[in-house]
């Protein structure tokens, strides 16, 4: 089956992973509530459609922070690729970069800073991290990032510790043998092999590495020692997305960490606007969680975002094709994008304001 749809593209992966790890990439925390209100969120709004309108030549290229992409919209942090494909992310970096998209990469990437930007010269890569109770460590990774033309550093903000995800303390997730979280020392991931009836060792290795008493006077202390644009992840309120700019933060990407954090956290279309809004012009605001069609994006580039990540259906590319199949998905999307935005009468992106949406139906009921 050659898939259509980013729908398929999961089909084809649940059949060829694991049921462990399937459930390790698409389970939320709690209840799943945020994890499905992600997806159905972005039904609540529809697009207005304009006619007579010249559409021969669309045009969805951006840039963020000096990079042209060819679509405004990236690939997420996610950690361990490799549960995914042997390759990881160097995979995704090929694909990521033979579609002109942002990488974002994770500080729990399975192969090294070097191997990834080796793997993909000319791509657009920002590093993502979570702030460690060992700051040298986190040091190190900076510098590292700097010297392999890393071109932006993101901090997940909404993660003092891993959030209590039920398919993982079910199945007893850790780590399987022969993978490694490549940048860090194995000592500070250990824990994250550990397996315990009820227990999930990703959960276990954040209570004992993740710092949970940062604050925003933190935030000088990263400043200090990086050159290259700070971007906050997990920012889902126009007070703190005020915060970040005072803090000198560069740029936000409102996310509920894809369900998997507090569950119970709105979905980013219900916030979105608001923290655009609350934020000055020259500061990109990207947006995550639930995107599974160009028209997902299309609405997200309407609510006011700079451009949108896609995170679990990349690794469902990459699971069943490598990185061909992460570059399907990823071309599958921009494909999507390009054909909303001719069939919407909105040639460019800037004809996708908040003029090209309306909400449907008024009266919708929360996912259950």
């Amino acid at each position: 089956m050659v898939p259509l749809t980013l729908a398929e593209h999961g089909e084809l992966a649940k059949g060829r992973l694991p049921a462990v790890i399937w459930d390790f990439f698409e389970g939320g925390a709690g209840a799943e509530w945020s994890r499905r209100a992600n997806l159905a969120a972005w039904r609540r709004h529809v697009l207005r459609p304009r006619v007579l309108v010249d559409v021969s030549a669309p045009d969805c290229g951006t840039e963020l922070f000096g990079d042209r992409l060819a679509a405004p919209f990236g690939v997420a942090p996610m950690a361990y690729h490799q549960l995914a494909h042997p390759d990881g992310e160097c995979a995704t970096a090929r694909a990521a970069s033979e579609a002109g998209a942002l990488l974002i990469v994770s500080i729990f990437a399975s192969r090294t800073l070097e191997q990834i930007a080796a793997a993909a010269p000319g791509a657009a890569r920002w590093l993502q991290l979570y702030w460690l109770r060992d700051r040298e460590a986190l040091t190190a990774l900076v510098r590292r990032a700097e010297q392999a033309d890393y071109r932006a550093l993101v901090l997940t903000v909404d993660a003092p510790k891993v959030g209590r995800r039920l398919r993982d303390l079910r199945n007893a997730f850790a780590l399987p043998a022969g993978l490694a979280a490549a940048n860090l020392d194995a000592e500070l991931t250990s824990s994250a092999r550990q397996s315990a009836t009820g227990r999930s060792g990703i959960e276990e290795h954040s209570r004992q590495q993740f710092d949970p008493s940062i604050t925003w006077a933190d935030l000088a202390w990263l400043r200090q020692r990086t050159r290259l644009p700070l971007v906050l992840k997990g920012v889902l309120t126009a007070e703190d997305a005020r915060l970040a700019v005072e803090h000198g933060v560069d740029g936000l990407i409102v996310s509920n960490h894809g369900g998997r954090q507090l569950d119970g956290a709105p979905p980013a279309p219900a916030v979105l606007p608001e923290i655009v809004d609350a934020v000055p012009a020259d500061h990109p605001v990207l947006v995550d969680g639930g995107l599974r069609h160009g028209t997902d994006l299309a609405k997200a580039l309407a609510l006011g975002a700079r451009a949108a990540l896609v995170g679990r259906p990349v690794l469902w590319g990459l699971a069943h094709g490598g990185a061909d199949g992460a570059r399907a998905v990823l071309d599958l999307v921009r494909e999507e994008l390009l054909d909303t935005m001719v069939l919407a009468g909105r040639p460019t992106l800037a004809d996708l304001d908040r003029d090209a949406l309306a909400p449907w139906p008024a009266t919708a009921a929360a996912p259950r």
